[in-house]
């Protein structure tokens, strides 16, 4: 049976071949590898080639076969651009070589440093919060404040959580990891895993509608997902979204846990000016706002108004950790997990 990531590698690979053909070097042309998948992405991608005349091709992938790519193509890459979710990918591409730095007087304008990776390797194109989600009927959110509240025995067999393989997890523990000591991190972890109702499993949506269902009474989640809950034609996934209240932890500290979608030009880019056009179209107010209507996701450009559902959530404090640091630690986090029995 063949491996089902191979397989993917390979499909993709065709799609590539597909889309670019002989066109790769043509100066109307921009290829994008993109691990994301929104409605929202492929409408800006259409609006750029109107406006510009440049063709976006577009290969989707999950972010290890895209990185897995790029390092396998190596100066033979069709490649201009990476579009990827969570700074501890970026910073793994970047640690890799695979992005080049880019210096754009626009992009510096509609995206803050601390958005950024300093030397212009990557760029953030939207941002989400790490919440606290829990069930109206069943938790008094009073009870939790911070993410540390997580592993107190009084929450035994309460939470669902994600696999510690996921990225998003792992980022969080960084952040742990930098706001507390490792050690701290570690305790953290094993008392949330004291605390699990069942093994982690699925995505954050799946969390979400696991507290719906009774199985748990807490999740930890990204906002977005949330938006897309409520705002989703299948009443039952409505329902889910409905049945939760969300909480922005460790307000009185050191604020809430956020991360990236991000944008780098790729190393070897055969397209660099269309790419880096690219980039900043993706900055532009216009396109950071259809990014937060569709995609319940916080603009980076400050423009840009958040989306209404998040409206009334309210502002909530972030936490000031520069986000490359969560690639730095992101392999001390994976540590911790393995050494707390995190799944």
């Amino acid at each position: 049976m063949i491996n089902t990531l191979k397989l993917g590698f390979v499909l993709s690979l065709i799609t590539l071949f597909v889309a670019c053909g002989d066109s790769s070097k043509s100066s109307e042309v921009v290829n994008v590898y993109t691990h994301r998948h929104y409605k929202a992405d492929d409408e800006l991608f259409t609006k750029f080639t109107e406006e510009t005349g440049i063709k976006v091709n577009i290969v989707n992938a999950s972010a290890d076969e895209l990185i897995q790519r790029l390092e396998t193509e190596g100066k033979d890459s069709n490649a201009d651009i990476l579009i990827t979710v969570d700074a501890g990918r970026l910073y793994r591409a970047q640690s890799k070589d695979l992005l080049q730095p880019i210096r754009s007087k626009i992009l510096e304008t509609n995206i803050g440093p601390e958005f950024r990776e300093k030397e212009g390797h990557w760029y953030g194109l939207t941002y989400r919060a790490r919440i606290i989600a829990y069930a109206k009927d069943r938790v008094n959110p009073e009870e939790i404040k911070t993410y540390e509240d997580l592993a107190d025995p009084k929450w035994k067999g309460k939470i669902v959580i994600r696999s510690s393989e996921n990225v998003y997890n792992q980022s969080l523990m960084a952040s742990i990891i930098l706001a507390d000591g490792e050690e701290k991190a570690k305790e953290w972890a094993e008392g949330v895993v004291a605390n699990m109702a069942r093994n982690p499993k699925g995505s954050d949506r799946d969390q979400v509608k696991a507290v719906a269902s009774g199985e748990g009474d807490i999740a930890v989640v990204n906002t977005y997902y949330i938006g897309l809950l409520l705002n989703d034609e299948n009443v039952e996934e409505r329902k889910a979204g409905e049945s939760v209240g969300i909480i922005f932890p460790n307000q009185d500290g050191r604020g809430t846990h956020i991360n990236v979608s991000g944008i780098g030009v790729a190393k070897h880019a055969p397209n660099k000016e269309n790419a880096v056009k690219l980039m900043e179209f993706l900055s532009d107010e216009k396109a950071q706002q259809t990014l937060a209507n569709l995609n319940y996701e916080y603009p980076i450009n400050p423009k840009a108004t958040k989306a209404s559902i998040l409206k009334t959530w309210g502002d909530f404090k972030t936490d000031p950790v520069e986000l490359y640091k969560l690639g730095e630690y992101n392999s001390r986090a994976v540590m911790i997990f393995d050494e707390a029995g995190w799944k």
